[in-house]
Order: structure tokens, then C-alpha cells, then sequence
């Protein structure tokens, strides 16, 4: 086992591009906190624990007292020795006093959802901070020790211009953070972004647009010194992190390690099986009352096993590794995608390194496709 990962549903109010589980009924914190704990009784597990990750929804949103709650319980259900504890938080959540408070409990890496340094793109997404204020809750974290800091952006915004995402690109850049993911903006169904956009009402920019902006992340802050480890995901090195400060959690699942999740949404995985919780207050808080996991099971057979190794292992820096695909499913599956692996280095898709297979740098906006052509149907 590597990694926990604990749902915290709430938010203030929700964005309007976020298809993530959340819930906006604040006065129900206690109440999920006591579900969350009784999870971890009937889930315990002796295996070692390495990560832990609080995402959300809006984890911020809890007390420290709540925290110190789940962390008793964590400790008292599972063996840990975690290298990487994460809070994601909002920016306007991280005042003086609040990061005080995350001082005396075992958190050491923050992600912040800034998401935009444009104030009218924060009003826009209905983000409830302003771009200074972003700037404000990093020199706070540093100034309250916590430097193990990661921000969030967001590109392909409606009517988004080279020159706008530029100057996010420079603001990051000058915060000089050890850590940095952009995501390309997505139209999910139920969102009121979606509708929005099915209504006609927004400058939704093309493919090729969003494909300028993707490269014009990677060339400044591979510029700027970051290391582009994952599609999304950039970490700068340090003396005692020479390939970068990146997020242990995240890439325990890009490697195929197994983790647990827990809360209303969160799904576990074990190598074998994959799991999800129901994505309902009522329902989780109402199941664990009763003593009863709120969880669905998928068994997964070996193309699906097969097809989650690819799918995770061509989204990072190392690709995937042949002898591993052969140890793990054979020479059969093995010879299938070497066979495909030479249709697509003829096209400069991907390229070999070694023992790895990579996406090429500069096709990682093309990722999705390469992998929709790798995988098992």
C-alpha cells in the first residue's frame, strides 16, 4: 500500500467547470468527519501507508480540530510512515491564523487551487479569491513554514489569448513554487459551464488554440527550470531533489500503486480490484451509521489491468517500460504493443529510451490519442 487519499466534499459555493462530488452544506462537517473515521475502523490494514492526500471538494474548509480528528484516526487504523501529507486549499482559507493552526498538525506539502492570476477569469470560473489574494496565500505558506508548495492553473479559457496565459505563466513563474499543475479546461456534462456552452453564450477556443497554450506552459517553464514529469505536472529541482519536487501521492497512481480512498466519491484501488463510494452525503454518512462500507467493486481482468498500466505510464516522463510489460502480462501483449509502438515512432508519436516507450515531448497535448491507439480493445 501507498497512498490514502480522503475526500472532503465542501465548498462554499461551486465553480461552474467542476464535475468533482461536493456538497455546500457546511453545517454537516462534523457529522462526514465521524462517517470518515468510521470508514477507516472497518478498513484498516496493516500495510504501510506513504502518502496521504486530503482533496477535495474544499479541504480547507475543515477546522484544525476536525484534522486532528482524522489524524488520530489514521494513526490509530493504519501504519504510517508518511513521506507526503497534502492539504489542497483555497487561497482566500489560507489566513495567518488558519496556517497556524495547519502548523501543529502533520501537514508538509499544500496545493492551492489559484487556477488564474486574471481576475476575470477568476469571476468568470466563480472562484470566490482574486489573483492577489493567490499571491498573498503563498507568501503566507512560506512565511508559516510550509514550502513545499504546489499551485493549480487552468488554460483554454473562453476567449483565452497567448498574451493573457502568458502573463499567468510569468506570475507563477516569479513565486518560484517547487511544484505546478495546469489543467486544460473541460466541458464536463452537469456542469453549468457545460450548459453554458451548449446554450451558445461562450468563446470557446479550438484544439489548436488550446494546443498553443499547452506548448507555451511546457517552453516557459521548462525556460523557467521545472521538470515536465506528467502531462499536467511540472517540479522544479532542489539540491535535495535533483529530478524535481513532485507529488509522491499523484504519481503512486501513475506507477500503479495501490491506494485507498476514503469518503463520499473516492475510489480505491488494490492492484486487483478497483472501488468507488457512493457520491452522496446522505448516503455515505447514513451507510457508515450503520456499520456498512458505501462502496462499489469492479474486478478487473487482464486487458483491463493491461490497459490501465498504458494508459498511467504514457502520461509521465518515464513512459513505459518493456521489461515491465512482459514481467507483468507476457510476450503476447508485449509483441501487440511493440507492433504498435513502431507505427507510431514512424510518426514521431512516440519515441524509445532504453527499456521505456515515451510519448514524444512535444506530442503531449496529443497524449490522449496516442493512448486511445496503445491500449487493448
Amino acid at each position: 500500500m501507498s497512498g490514502l487519499y480522503i475526500h472532503i466534499p465542501f465548498c462554499a459555493k461551486r465553480c461552474i467547470y467542476c464535475d468533482f462530488y461536493s456538497n455546500t452544506d457546511l453545517q454537516r462537517r462534523d457529522s462526514y468527519v465521524s462517517a470518515l473515521i468510521r470508514e477507516m475502523e472497518l478498513r484498516s490494514v496493516d500495510d504501510r501507508i506513504r502518502t496521504i492526500y486530503f482533496g477535495g471538494g474544499t479541504p480547507s474548509l475543515l477546522t484544525a480540530a476536525q484534522f486532528q480528528r482524522l489524524f488520530d484516526a489514521i494513526n490509530k487504523n493504519f501504519n504510517t510512515n508518511s513521506i507526503e501529507i497534502t492539504l489542497e486549499a483555497n487561497p482566500d482559507d489560507l489566513t495567518p491564523a488558519y496556517l497556524a493552526s495547519l502548523r501543529l498538525l502533520p501537514f508538509n506539502r499544500i496545493s492551492i487551487g489559484v487556477q488564474s492570476f486574471d481576475d476575470d477569469d477568476l469571476n468568470f470560473l466563480k472562484r470566490r479569491h482574486s489573483a492577489q489574494d493567490a499571491i498573498n496565500a503563498v507568501n503566507r505558506c512560506r512565511d508559516a513554514g510550509l514550502t513545499n508548495i504546489s499551485i493549480d492553473l487552468i488554460y483554454g479559457l473562453p476567449g483565452q489569448t497567448p498574451k493573457r496565459w502568458l502573463r499567468n505563466l510569468e506570475q507563477a513563474i516569479a513565486l518560484d513554487v517547487p511544484h505546478l499543475s495546469a489543467y486544460n479546461l473541460s466541458y464536463e456534462e452537469g456542469t453549468a459551464l457545460y450548459l453554458m456552452k451548449e446554450q451558445g453564450g461562450l468563446q470557446v477556443i479550438d484544439d489548436e488554440a488550446n494546443e498553443t497554450l499547452y506548448n507555451m506552459l511546457r517552453d516557459e517553464l521548462t525556460k523557467a527550470g521545472y521538470i515536465h514529469y506528467e502531462i499536467s505536472n511540472f517540479a522544479k529541482p532542489a539540491p535535495e531533489h535533483p529530478q524535481g519536487l513532485v507529488s509522491q501521492h499523484n504519481t503512486s497512481y501513475w506507477n500503479g500503486t495501490h491506494y485507498i480512498g476514503l469518503g463520499a466519491s473516492a475510489h480505491s484501488y488494490n492492484g486487483l480490484t478497483r472501488s468507488w463510494n457512493v457520491a452522496s452525503l446522505d448516503d455515505y454518512i447514513q451507510s457508515l451509521e450503520n456499520d456498512r462500507l458505501p462502496a462499489e467493486i469492479e474486478h478487473l481482468d487482464e486487458r483491463m489491468r493491461y490497459n490501465d498500466l498504458i494508459i498511467t505510464r504514457l502520461r509521465t516522463i518515464q513512459g513505459v517500460s518493456v521489461s515491465e510489460l512482459r514481467a507483468s502480462f507476457g510476450d503476447a501483449l508485449t509483441s501487440r504493443f511493440l507492433a504498435k509502438t513502431e507505427t507510431l515512432k514512424y510518426g514521431k508519436m512516440l519515441k524509445m529510451q532504453g527499456d521505456n516507450v515515451k510519448v514524444s515531448a512535444e506530442n503531449w497535448f496529443l497524449s490522449d490519442w496516442v493512448m486511445r491507439e496503445m491500449i487493448e480493445l
